[in-house]
């Protein structure tokens, strides 16, 4: 098993036995120990502070992104402290996968990343909203 040691109280990490997921940005575990506080952030979307959505997927995902990284900032949180990603995608493919992909690394740095499950959707909340991440995160208590 290959493990990467995030926080005093995360560890991502890929059995030997199971193929690597580095390429599509994730981890196979997310695992916490110890007194952690957890943080829970909803949904994000490709909004701007003003509410403006890019019709451009692209765009979308990597406003989303940034939206996560002010809402985990808020927190006293990073990137480094995500343990698990939901990513909803309308009209998935493997090209908006592989835009994804390319976003994340952008955000998250090199690295692990956290355990992610990716959702295709028809549809989500906002007419023309392409892209929305979840996150759940732990921070030494």
């Amino acid at each position: 098993m290959t493990s990467f040691r995030q926080t005093p109280v995360l560890t991502l990490s890929n059995p030997a036995a199971l193929y690597d997921p580095a390429p599509n940005g994730y981890s196979h575990l997310a695992s916490v120990s110890g007194a952690a506080r957890w943080l829970l952030v909803a949904g994000q979307g490709g909004e701007t502070q003003d509410g403006r959505l890019s019709p451009d997927f692209r765009d979308q995902v990597r406003q989303a992104l940034e939206n996560l990284k002010i809402a985990l900032a808020s927190a006293g949180a990073g990137t480094v402290d995500v343990a698990k990603l939901t990513v909803l995608i309308v009209d998935h493919s493997e090209e908006r996968l592989h835009v994804f992909g390319a976003e994340l690394e952008a955000a998250f740095g090199a690295g692990a990343k956290p355990a992610c499950t990716l959702i295709p959707v028809p549809r989500l909340a906002l007419d023309g909203m392409l892209f929305e991440v979840e996150a759940i995160a732990a921070l030494a208590a």
